[in-house]
Formats: structure tokens, sequence, C-alpha cells
């Protein structure tokens, strides 16, 4: 059975402040860079044999950084599209619509839920059939949630329960018979 490592990028202007970003292509912070380059110590690339990697920027960065510069863009691993919440806050779209949270509403303009989870399940059908032991995805926060809920077959709404930090590594596996987290944030 195959091993899924997700690495979310490290910082950018724009994650520090806590504003979405989806298609916005920021580069990542000195901090950013910084936090890329330490995942050399505990991640070795001829571990993995299969080495995905979102379209966007800050991600790719993350991964030449952090040693993984042969990687394969996968259009799916994009961050959620947040449309016309792109570049604001939480707080800033609370003020819009009150209440709102990305689980149950989506995103004006951009994708709702269904749609997220639909892309990262074809991540995890392309990782599952690899056949390789470790695979390692570079992406986003909201989106990294996702895949990881498409690998446990949770509800998409169970995301909020798991954040994801810069830099951060995740693993996802099995645990006998379940699909499971082996290990989330280290």
């Amino acid at each position: 059975m195959t091993d899924l490592y997700l690495v979310r990028h490290g910082e950018t202007a724009w994650s520090k402040s806590g504003q979405h970003t989806s298609t916005t292509d920021l580069d990542l912070t000195a901090n950013g860079e910084d936090q890329a380059r330490a995942l050399t110590g505990r991640l070795n690339r001829a571990d993995f044999g299969l080495v995905l990697c979102s379209p966007r920027q800050r991600a790719q960065d993350t991964a030449r950084l952090a040693g993984f510069g042969d990687f394969e863009v996968e259009p799916n691993l994009a961050e959620w599209n947040y449309g016309d919440y792109e570049g604001l806050t939480s707080a800033q779209i609370r003020e819009r619509h009150p209440g709102w949270r990305i689980w149950f509403n989506g995103c004006p303009g951009g994708e709702d839920a269904l749609e997220v989870r639909r892309r990262l399940t074809r991540v995890v059908d392309r990782v599952r059939s690899s056949g390789v032991d470790k695979a390692i995805c570079f992406g986003h926060g909201h989106a990294s949630r996702v895949l990881a809920l498409a690998w446990l077959d949770f509800p998409i709404i169970f995301g909020q329960s798991f954040p994801v930090e810069v830099a951060s590594v995740s693993v996802l596996g099995r645990e006998k018979e379940s699909w499971a987290v082996l290990r989330w944030n280290s």
C-alpha cells in the first residue's frame, strides 16, 4: 500500500495575513523559503516513487527548495478556487456573508465543496493505483484537507477539523484494514 505525504507550501504574505489564496500566484516570503529549505532534513527525495505538485508557484518553489525539483505538475492539486473571495480574510467574507463557512457555503464565482472533492478524489485514485510505496504531494491548505477527507472517505464538513499549517508534513496511509491519518501537521 502507498503512503501519501502531504506538504503545504511555505509562508506567503497572504497565508501570513489569513487572506484566501487560490489562483493568485504569490512568492514565498523569506521565512517561507527558510521553511521549505528546512524540509530537506525531514524528507529524502529517494524515498518517493511519485512526486506531484500543484500548478501554483508557491507550491512548486516549496518543492524545489525541499529538494524535489523533479516533480510532476498535477492540476487537480490546485487550491480550492475561492472565486469572489480571493484575497479576502474570513472576517471580510463574513461581513458580506454572515455565518459563511467554506465547508458549507463554497465560494461564489469559484468552487463548491463537491467540485473540490471530485477533483481531489482523482488525486487519491492516482496515488493509490501508482504502485509506489511512498508518494508526496506539494499543495495548499484547504486542498490538502479535502485530499485527506477523500483518502479517509470522510464527509466534506470534517475538513473544518483538519487545519494545515504552512510547510507542514502530514502522512496518510493505512492502519490495519482502514485508511488512516498516520501523522498530521508534523
